[in-house]
């Protein structure tokens, strides 16, 4: 049985994927599963509602560029403050101009 600070392997791999993600860019959970070559959007949905607390979680959004409803005030205040490029309603991400290409 694993120790209980030990993170399962592809939770550890997501968020190592999500520490790269620089300020004013963004991924989608689709991005992070592809960039993995496995999982799927749920699947990295649900390591960063579990363990995403230590990184910057707000940097992964839905596939449109809009944030989970119950956490979208905290994620939109957060890439404001990063100064990511937003679409002109201010409610979701322009993922055109702030998608990371990994590089």
């Amino acid at each position: 049985m694993p120790d209980d600070h030990e993170l399962p392997r592809y939770a550890a791999l997501v968020l190592e994927v999500v520490d790269q993600v620089p300020a004013t860019k963004v991924l989608t959970y689709g991005d992070v599963a592809e960039y993995l070559g496995e999982g799927g959007p749920r699947q990295v949905a649900a390591v960063l509602s579990r363990y995403g607390s230590s990184t910057t979680w707000w940097r992964v959004l839905r596939a449109d560029g809009t944030p989970a409803p119950h956490i979208a005030g905290e994620q939109l205040a957060n890439l404001r403050a990063e100064g990511t490029p937003l679409r002109p309603d201010g409610t979701r991400v322009d993922l055109r101009r702030a998608r990371w290409d990994g590089g």
